[in-house]
């Protein structure tokens, strides 16, 4: 069982569990589904300030968002150290591409010429992190939620904001592989 669970799931194990969330979620009570939401109740939450976005009563849909926000962080990390693998399995042209852009120690999840203290104190992580982070965070007050938010629950409810806010991401995500990442790696 344990190797079954330390594997990636195929998608037609993993597909119809994302897809089934959604029904789940309207029978406990038509609750949100989202992660920007559970950080923006956080923020209410924790240092609300006299910032408007984050004056609101939280508590009323918070309670939820933030055991799932709790839930998310201890799922990953039972999935990202308890039942880690070895690596990520990447096709040999994925690897090609990524060493032509200067990253070429794959053995983790992620690349650790990026994702190390060390590479967040130099010019490109700071970009890549810091100044990204900020981007996504506008980006998805801008959007009114993020991807799950959009992707999953709203083109579940047929929303067409959700359509026109993934777009929108699949978009953003072809300018910056194709366009910013050549130039910031």
């Amino acid at each position: 069982m344990i190797a079954f669970l330390s594997r990636p799931w195929p998608w037609w194990v993993a597909g119809p569990l994302i897809g089934l969330f959604v029904p789940a979620l309207l029978v406990l009570g038509n609750r949100q589904f989202g992660f920007s939401s559970n950080l923006r109740h956080m923020c209410a939450a924790l240092a609300p300030g006299d910032v408007d976005f984050f004056r609101y009563d939280w508590k009323q849909n918070g309670l939820w968002n933030l055991v799932f926000l709790a839930g998310t962080v201890v799922g990953g990390f039972i999935g990202g150290v308890l039942l880690a693998a070895p690596g990520v399995p990447l096709a040999a042209s994925t690897r090609a591409a990524l060493g032509a852009l200067g990253l070429h120690d794959l053995s983790g999840l992620v690349p650790r010429e990026l994702f190390t203290w060390s590479a967040l104190a130099t010019p490109r992580g700071f970009v890549l992190t810091v100044l990204g982070g900020l981007c996504v965070g506008f980006g998805t007050a801008y959007a009114g939620g993020c991807t799950s938010g959009h992707g999953v629950a709203g083109l579940a409810a047929l929303e067409r904001p959700s359509l026109v806010a993934v777009l929108g991401f699949f978009a953003g995500g072809l300018i910056a592989t194709y366009l910013l990442l050549p130039r910031l790696l």
